[in-house]
C-alpha cells in the first residue's frame, strides 16, 4: 500500500472478496521527496486507508536495498551518458524480490499490488497481459516478472480502468479516493534531478557537435541530457536538431536531424522472460510505458525492427509482446 489510489482500492477489493488481508508499505527513501510513495504523507494516507478497512498495516523498512539497488545504480548509469527507469528497478529488486521473499517468510500465499495489469493462467503457464485502460496500463514496468513470481501474485485492477478506481475509492470512501497520482521518480523533488545528480557525481561539461563534427555549442552537464532530446540545449541551430549520441568519454553530445533518430535494430542486455523465450514468431517491442508497439522479430539480444524507428537511450527498457501478452524484455544496451 504506496498510500495511492491504485493500492488502496486492490486492498479493498481483497477485503470485500473475503481474503486475509495485511497492508504494507515500504519505507524506501529517508531524504527529501515531493513526489512519490516515499514522503510521510504517503506512509500516513496507507495507514488510514488500512485502519478504515479494518485490516493490520505494517511499515518495512528497505531503505538500504532500495539505495544499492535503485539510488545507486540510477546515479551511475546518468553518469555514463544512460537514460535509467529507477520504477522497473524498484520492481525488480525491492517489490518483487525483496518483499516478495519477506511476505514469504511470513507465511503469506499471495503478494497483491494495484498495478494496472492482468494475469492469466492457461494449462499452468502463467501470463501477463496489458492492463483494462491502455493509457494507464504497468505491464510494461512488470516485464521482468517470471513464472515463480506470477504464480503468487494478484493484480486486483484488472478489468477497471483508471476513472473507475477513483469512482470506487470515492464510493467507499477511502482517504485516497480524490489524491492525484504520481508521476516522478519518487526519490527527487520536482524540478531538483541537477541538483540530486549534482551532489552525489560531478557534472561533466563538454561539446554538443553536428553529424559532421562542427561544433554547435556548449552543454553544462552530460548527465543530464538523454538519447532524443530536442529542447533545453541552449541552441540556435537551423532546423530541428535532436540528440542522437551521447559520447561521456569525450563529454561530447551529438546532435542530428529527426530521421538521423531512426535505426532498424536495438541491443539489449538483461532479457528476461515470463515463460518459454519467443522464436520464429513476430513480436512487437514497445520502447516506452505508454508508447507504440513496433513490429519487429527477436534475434539472439537483438531486436529488429520491421520499419525504422526512433532510437532508444541506453537504459531504458524495450518490453517484448505479442498481442496484449507481455512476453518479457531487456534494457537496451546500445
Amino acid at each position: 500500500m504506496s498510500g495511492g489510489v491504485d493500492s488502496s482500492v486492490a486492498a479493498a477489493r481483497l477485503v470485500a472478496d473475503g481474503h486475509e488481508v495485511t497492508g504494507v508499505t515500504l519505507k524506501l527513501w529517508g531524504g527529501d521527496s515531493d513526489s512519490g510513495c516515499c514522503s510521510v504523507s504517503d506512509v500516513e494516507d496507507a495507514r488510514r486507508v488500512a485502519a478504515q478497512l479494518d485490516i493490520p498495516h505494517y511499515v518495512f523498512n528497505f531503505a538500504d536495498d532500495f539505495d544499492t539497488h535503485v539510488v545507486e545504480p540510477y546515479v551511475a548509469a546518468h553518469r555514463v551518458g544512460q537514460t535509467p527507469n529507477p520504477c522497473v528497478e524498484c520492481n525488480r529488486h525491492i517489490k518483487f524480490a525483496r518483499l516478495f521473499e519477506r511476505a514469504q517468510q511470513m507465511g503469506f500465499e499471495r503478494l497483491a499490488t494495484g498495478h494496472h495489469a492482468r494475469i492469466s493462467s492457461d494449462g499452468g503457464v502463467f501470463r501477463l497481459l496489458r492492463g483494462t485502460d491502455p493509457a494507464k496500463d504497468q505491464s510494461y514496468v512488470l516485464y521482468m516478472l517470471t513464472q515463480r513470481e506470477l504464480a503468487q501474485t494478484w493484480l486486483p485492477m484488472e478489468g477497471l480502468t483508471k476513472a473507475e478506481v477513483y469512482d470506487e475509492a470515492a464510493r467507499l470512501g477511502l482517504r485516497t479516493a480524490a489524491k492525484p497520482e504520481s508521476m516522478d521518480v519518487c526519490f527527487i523533488q520536482r524540478g531538483r534531478r541537477a541538483d540530486f545528480l549534482g551532489e552525489r557525481i560531478p557534472m561533466t561539461p563538454g561539446v554538443i557537435e553536428s553529424t559532421d563534427g562542427s561544433v554547435l555549442g556548449h552543454h553544462q552537464a552530460l548527465e543530464m541530457v538523454t538519447i532524443g532530446q530536442r529542447r533545453g540545449l541552449g541552441i540556435a541551430a537551423e532546423g530541428r536538431r535532436y540528440v542522437i549520441d551521447i559520447r561521456p568519454d569525450e563529454g561530447k553530445v551529438v546532435l542530428g536531424t529527426e530521421s538521423d533518430l531512426l535505426v532498424d535494430s536495438v541491443e539489449l542486455r538483461d532479457l528476461t522472460f515470463t515463460a518459454a523465450r519467443p522464436t520464429g514468431r513476430t513480436i512487437t517491442a514497445q520502447c516506452q510505458a505508454h508508447g507504440t508497439a513496433h513490429a519487429a522479430t527477436l534475434d539472439g539480444s537483438t531486436v529488429h525492427f520491421e520499419s525504422p524507428t526512433q532510437r532508444v537511450a541506453p537504459g531504458q527498457v524495450v518490453a517484448i509482446y505479442d498481442g496484449d501478452e507481455c512476453l518479457g524484455g531487456g534494457i537496451v544496451a546500445r
